[in-house]
């Protein structure tokens, strides 16, 4: 199985699990919700859904490929030096998911962000890290909050109102 084969059936796995498995025990959903108001797992449930077509869209670019890709220069990473990514990322997930109610959203998001654009090695754009960093999460709870009323966890900064 090659590697793009392999990585269109983790992406498309991943996000059928969060959507058949996970946003249904974690997302609580009222017995009413009023008829202008969207339910607490629409949004979730639409972004592991757009994850999930997306990784059958690069599934099934992987299974068309009529040539074999050009041969790319091996980084000289090993299987264990893969394995440590892999744990760095899932460890950034897990401290996400622990760090959101304690801190809320706005500020596990940034710290996320933070850890995922370093784990790809970027150091050399330090005001893009920043504003990419601080800005994303910001703009999304804003955007949220006061285009569609969403609530996020806010943790211990309640005063900030998003």
């Amino acid at each position: 199985m090659s590697k793009p084969v392999l990585r269109g059936l983790l992406i498309t796995a991943f996000f059928a699990v969060t959507a058949a498995l996970l946003i249904p025990i974690h997302v609580p959903r009222p017995a009413f919700i009023p008829g202008f108001a969207p339910p607490p797992d629409m949004w979730p449930r639409t972004v592991a859904i757009a994850g999930a077509v997306l990784g059958l869209l690069a599934l099934a670019a992987a299974l068309l490929r009529s040539a074999p890709p050009e041969p790319v220069d091996h980084d000289g990473s090993s299987p264990l030096r893969m394995a440590m990514r892999l744990a760095g990322v899932v460890a950034a997930f897990a401290a996400f998911l622990a760090l959101v109610p304690v801190a809320g959203f706005v500020v596990a998001g940034m710290a996320l962000t933070l850890a995922m654009i370093l784990m790809t090695g970027e150091r050399g754009r330090h005001v893009w890290i920043a504003l990419l960093a601080i800005g994303g999460p910001v703009a999304l709870a804003i955007f949220f909050h006061s285009a569609l009323g969403t609530q996020f966890p806010q943790g211990l900064f309640k005063p900030f109102g998003f």
